[in-house]
């Protein structure tokens, strides 16, 4: 039996999510993910008890943690995977990034986070649809 994500941090990413062309929300395997098309651009779930252990291990947590996963590229990439906590990078994809969410984070970076995510994955007819990226 796994956790429930805190149902205003979902609230919150679905805000930021589902605002972006053609995404949509399921459940995943465990937690919430956004896709576009087959592409996950977001998934988040609790990490509690050490599980589940790859999510626990990449976080560097037992939990209870609520982590969000996203994708990155470039220069993005790099900074975010040097930052350490709350960021941290799992070892499954290249380009993905995860972020333990906590009381204090930014709702205004994750959800640039999440819409550069959603770029990065997106059909480029799509992603033309977004306002450019802010200049960090």
């Amino acid at each position: 039996m796994t956790a429930e994500v805190p149902g205003e941090i979902v609230a919150r990413l679905r805000e930021a999510c589902l605002r972006l062309p053609e995404a949509y929300e399921e459940q995943a395997w465990v937690g919430t993910r956004w896709r576009v098309g087959k592409k996950t651009f977001a998934h988040v779930l609790v990490v509690q008890d050490g599980r589940p252990p790859a999510y626990a291990r990449a976080a560097g947590t037992s939990g209870p943690a609520v982590v969000l996963t996203f994708r990155s590229s470039g220069e993005e990439l790099a900074a975010l995977g040097g930052l350490g906590h709350p960021f941290f990078r799992p070892p499954w994809f290249r380009d993905i990034v995860g972020m333990v969410v906590e009381e204090d984070v930014d709702w205004s970076e994750v959800t640039e986070l999440l819409a550069e995510s959603y770029r990065h994955l997106a059909p480029r007819r799509l992603a033309e649809l977004l306002d450019p990226p802010p200049e960090r």
